[in-house]
């Protein structure tokens, strides 16, 4: 019996992929999560999972930052990323970062059936439109992405803040943190990503294509 892991933040449509799965896969059990820290929760409680499938856009997990850290925290399990954006480019970090598969939200549930059974059996899969032109990660996007991995949540907001321009004194409102809290934050962020100012951390962060802090609320 196969177990599933839909980390999603729109219940109808949890609701919908479930459903269509168990129609095509017999006794498959499913798992819900709604962010990021449910998400990890169910991933830590359920060592048998044989799949997850991940929005990219769940609350907290801020884009990338949830697959890095996930593809880091557990290297075997298959991810495929579900995603309703089909920009070629997030497609290739999303497959550079270790997703096995991405499928968009439009397809019908014989093709999410299919592409599940490839990336089971230990293939990747990419719709059939889009597979030629998904070019490769640069080794150097590979790397941001191991050091990104090592952040934790909290520092990665403050890095996407960063990315905004925010002041020390603006992300400490936004955080509910104290300034030298700030600091220190940036200095840990400093240290993982082998940086020395704000510049660089954030050309490190527009490699990421990050999206408004809100998202990671």
């Amino acid at each position: 019996m196969n177990q599933f892991l839909i980390a999603d933040d729109h219940p109808l449509f949890r609701e919908a992929l479930k459903g269509a799965l168990q129609t095509q896969f017999e006794g498959l059990e499913v798992f819900e999560s709604e962010n990021f820290e449910t998400t990890l929760s169910v991933l830590s409680s359920q060592e048998e999972l044989d799949l997850l499938l991940l929005d990219l856009h769940m609350p907290g997990s801020g884009d990338l930052y949830g697959l890095i850290r996930i593809r880091e925290d557990y290297p075997s399990l298959p991810i495929v990323v579900i995603s309703g954006s089909e920009d070629l480019a997030i497609i290739s970090k999303v497959m550079g970062y270790g997703a096995m598969g991405f499928i968009p939200k439009a397809s019908s549930s014989q093709d999410i059936a299919r592409a599940i059974e490839h990336v089971l059996e230990g293939d990747s899969w990419l719709p059939a439109s889009i597979k030629d032109k998904v070019s490769g990660l640069e080794i150097e996007d590979k790397e941001v992405a191991q050091q990104v991995a090592s952040l934790t949540p909290q520092q990665y907001k403050v890095l996407r803040y960063l990315h905004e321009g925010l002041l020390n004194k603006q992300i400490a409102f936004e955080l509910h943190i104290s300034e030298a809290t700030v600091k220190a934050h940036i200095t840990a962020i400093f240290r993982k990503l082998g940086v020395y100012n704000r510049t660089q951390a954030v050309l490190i962060a527009s490699k990421l294509q990050l999206e408004p802090v809100e998202a990671m609320s």
